[in-house]
């Protein structure tokens, strides 16, 4: 009997080597970079169904985390506001959801943070999502599921934006993305405190290593991580990007 024990014992053993357990493909933690404390969530886009979201089905928009989980009937595993908008909290510049375009993209040069070009897209694609600068996005016309304008870039083809200073005094929490080259690899950022362009530009390029990446937002940046029990309030958003939970 003992010996059949250590047989299923063993077995055991050998299957949990064998088959580990699936590690969550979103990950949240708090990283620290040159003196400024940040919240970093990486995503693993080809397991992921990593979405954007701006209006219900009566074309309302959502405007904050609970309303879209109430619209859409589940839960998020992570959300962040995502890309610039107007005061009716419609999108500045491209925006695309699930293929259908409900603003077009802007290539010119404009006033604040959105118009300091090279400004680029956030492009959701089947199995990736990558950021593109626009004017290349313009040229090669990548097909996207979903895709988000905003600016300026922060890095681009691995080097800061030509604009950023590293005196500069422009302070604000802000948010962004990056991604890998190859788009499997998603990471996205919001600064704890106050931080320059120059800064959180940094931290895409020194430390999350991403080859190319883009400024969100900033003062109404936002973020829900319920696996580190954070929802930041605030004034409605406009568009917001989010992975859905598995059931």
């Amino acid at each position: 009997m003992w010996k059949a024990k250590l047989f299923l014992r063993a077995a055991l053993g050998l299957l949990a080597v064998g088959f580990p357990a699936l590690a969550s493909a979103v990950e949240c933690r708090d990283i620290s970079h040159d003196g400024n404390s940040y919240t970093i969530c990486e995503v693993d886009a080809a397991r992921e169904e990593l979405r954007l979201f701006l209006r219900d089905g009566d074309g309302a928009i959502y405007g904050s985390f609970p309303a879209v989980e109430q619209g859409i009937g589940q839960k998020l595993s992570f959300g962040m506001n995502a890309g610039m908008y107007h005061t009716d909290r419609s999108p500045v510049g491209l925006y695309i959801e699930h293929g259908r375009q409900e603003r077009g993209l802007i290539t010119s040069e404009g006033p604040g943070n959105f118009g300091l070009l090279p400004n680029g897209v956030f492009c959701i694609s089947e199995g990736k999502a990558r950021v593109i600068e626009t004017l290349r996005f313009a040229r090669q016309e990548p097909t996207c599921r979903s895709a988000t304008q905003s600016g300026p870039m922060l890095v681009i083809d691995g080097a800061l934006h030509p604009r950023f200073l590293p005196d500069s005094t422009s302070r604000y929490v802000r948010n962004g993305v990056g991604s890998s080259a190859d788009g499997t690899r998603v990471v996205f950022a919001i600064s704890n405190n106050a931080v320059t362009f120059h800064q959180f530009g940094t931290l895409f390029r020194d430390v999350l290593k991403t080859p190319n990446a883009l400024y969100f937002d900033g003062s109404i940046s936002r973020l829900y991580a319920p696996a580190l029990r954070r929802h930041d309030a605030g004034f409605p958003m406009g568009p917001i990007v989010g992975v859905i939970a598995p059931d």
